[in-house]
């Protein structure tokens, strides 16, 4: 398994997260953690509002059960999206610390994320909470999602930790924060800035972008991969997955690992053999010539 340093934290972790969103769902969730962990996957993400807190339970009474020691995996949880609204007061992220430790069955997170921005956001008020988190150990480092380097900025300006992750939609049908940084001053569709460049600020500063729906096409709309709607991204990913024998899974985990900017992938499948040929991939490095020809059928033009 390939391992990316975590934020500037100095500390190496797999480049494949289980993403824990579906543990609801699996048949054996003892099972799933334990295929993880045994192809090198430490990582595991969780949010409060998956499944209403369920699966962080199911993660904790499986881990009860698991091989492998608290101390040997990277747990991570975010907080923040409530029911009609965002919240990022200190009273909430630090309740929402606290229930998900208890239904984790851990002592601390090794990661904590802002999950989405919050307009409404004081950054005193966050900076208290992680002040109070880490000062009493329940949370070790800290980060945000679907954020901007403005955003980030914004929050840094009273925040005494460092940002050390972002996790970003992003994967081969979802390149914006590629595409406007091919068509720097151009004026068609790619060259639209939604992100802040976003990518060259994070490896400006040592943020881990962490992909999140690394498989699927626009937002929640489907899985690329097999998929006839693309018919030519598949064709390509057909035959470079079989040069490199790994699957077009694997390949499309593997594209995004090329990137220099070492991110990590959100592997959210439930399924053993996905997790196998996705954490293989994870060591198979794309030529140049190999990754733009992907990005090139994927409906990309280059200049």
């Amino acid at each position: 398994m390939k391992q990316v340093p975590f934020g500037s934290s100095g500390k190496e972790v797999s480049a494949v997260i289980l993403g824990c969103m579906r543990l609801v769902n699996a048949t054996n969730p003892t099972a799933v953690i334990e295929e993880a962990f045994a192809q090198g996957i430490n990582f595991f993400d969780h949010a409060d509002i998956y499944g209403q807190g369920e699966c962080e339970r199911i993660f904790g009474n499986s881990l009860k059960e698991a091989s492998f020691a608290r101390e040997d995996i990277f747990i991570q949880s975010k907080c923040g999206i409530r029911k009609g609204f965002f919240d990022f007061s200190k009273e909430h992220i630090i309740e929402s610390v606290d229930a998900s430790l208890s239904r984790l069955g851990v002592d601390y997170l090794d990661a904590l994320l802002l999950h989405r921005p919050d307009t409404l956001v004081e950054p005193e008020e966050v900076a208290a909470a992680f002040d109070q988190l880490e000062m009493q150990g329940k949370v070790r480092y800290f980060g945000v999602s679907n954020q901007k380097p403005m955003q980030i900025e914004l929050l840094k300006k009273s925040l005494a930790q460092p940002i050390m992750a972002n996790q970003l939609q992003f994967g081969i049908k979802h390149t914006g924060m590629i595409d406007q940084g091919i068509h720097v001053n151009m004026k068609d569709e790619a060259s639209i800035d939604h992100d802040g460049s976003i990518l060259d600020y994070s490896r400006l500063h040592d943020q881990t972008i962490q992909a999140w729906s690394p498989y699927q096409y626009g937002f929640f709309e489907g899985v690329f991969i097999g998929n006839e709607k693309f018919a030519e991204l598949n064709t390509v990913l057909e035959k470079i997955a079989k040069a490199h024998e790994i699957t077009p899974t694997g390949l499309a985990t593997a594209w995004i690992l090329r990137h220099p900017a070492n991110m990590q992938v959100i592997a959210g499948t439930m399924n053993q053999d996905r997790i196998k040929e996705i954490a293989h991939a994870s060591e198979i490095v794309l030529s140049r010539e190999e990754w733009y020809e992907i990005y090139r059928a994927a409906g990309n033009i280059l200049p």
